[in-house]
């Protein structure tokens, strides 16, 4: 079996075990077309007035569903990696499944590397089909309900850019993935490392970190550091002042900005430094 092939089964074995990979962004997408149609209809009076509006106000309303909409299934895909990682590497050990993986011809970086893509690769790519899926149900139920209401859906329609919105929402999954690879790639340490409740030792040392310098020191530098690392995605690789708002356009993008950012390449440089620790844990690890 080659390298392809054994990581293409690796990610299958991830997706069979973790199934809330996929089941948690699914079960916001129905929620999220249920709340929206209603939503819709009940916006079907403002909407007869939309040539009207000023062409600002209109993109707003009618792309607001579709842009929240997407936010949150990705924000949730978000969550949903956060925890994917801290179990990822721990669970094995926890149920004793680590002694028949270990019995098979897949090595320990490759192990590592896979749970690594998932949150990489595979989130988003499970976020970006379930999102724009998500969308098109809206558009269509939503597209039913007012023409019900005798309002000129043609009009709404040609003001919403979806086309422009769905490579925004694409460069917005890559550009946040790359951002956050550093964290994934620490919790994935933590959960090789931790013989107990990986979830504290993810998160005390770094509030207990933060507390102190705010006591003794009267600074700040620890939160300013957190923020910078979860909010970077936003501030780098779109232009100033586009996290204020939504972005619908492409002209909203700052790709240049982004790749020059030295908080991308410092962060992948962690991120292999902590796959690296995580895969040399691995190797020397039994059963909790």
């Amino acid at each position: 079996m080659n390298a392809r092939s054994t990581l293409v089964w690796s990610l299958r074995r991830e997706l069979w075990e973790h199934r809330s990979l996929y089941i948690a962004p699914l079960v916001a997408a129905g929620f999220e077309v249920l709340a929206f149609t209603a939503h819709i209809a009940k916006q079907a009076a403002p909407l007869q007035g939309l040539s009207q509006m000023d062409p600002a106000k209109r993109a707003f309303i009618v792309a607001m569903p579709y842009s929240f909409s997407a936010s949150m299934i990705l924000f949730i895909t978000f969550i949903v990696a956060l925890f994917y990682c801290l179990d990822a590497l721990y669970a094995e050990r926890r149920d004793r499944s680590i002694l028949f993986w270990k019995s098979m011809p897949v090595s320990d970086r490759m192990t590592v590397l896979s749970k690594f893509v998932v949150p990489m690769a595979v989130l988003p790519a499970v976020a970006f089909c379930v999102a724009l899926a998500t969308q098109l149900l809206i558009f269509a139920s939503s597209g039913v309900v007012l023409a019900a209401k005798g309002v000129d859906v043609g009009a709404v329609w040609s003001s919403l850019p979806l086309g422009e919105m769905t490579v925004v929402m694409a460069y917005g999954l890559v550009v946040h993935a790359l951002w956050y690879a550093p964290i994934y790639g620490a919790l994935l340490f933590v959960s090789a490392w931790a013989k107990k409740a990986p979830f504290l030792w993810a998160t005390l040392p770094l509030f207990g970190v933060f507390l102190f310098e705010r006591i003794a020191f009267d600074s700040s530098y620890v939160y300013s550091f957190l923020k910078y690392r979860v909010t970077g995605a936003i501030t780098e690789g779109f232009v100033p002042g586009a996290g204020k708002s939504m972005v619908l356009s492409t002209a909203q993008l700052d790709p240049v900005r982004f790749v020059s950012s030295y908080g991308l390449w410092v962060g992948l440089a962690l991120a292999v430094a902590f796959l690296a620790v995580a895969i040399r844990i691995r190797r020397s690890r039994e059963p909790i």
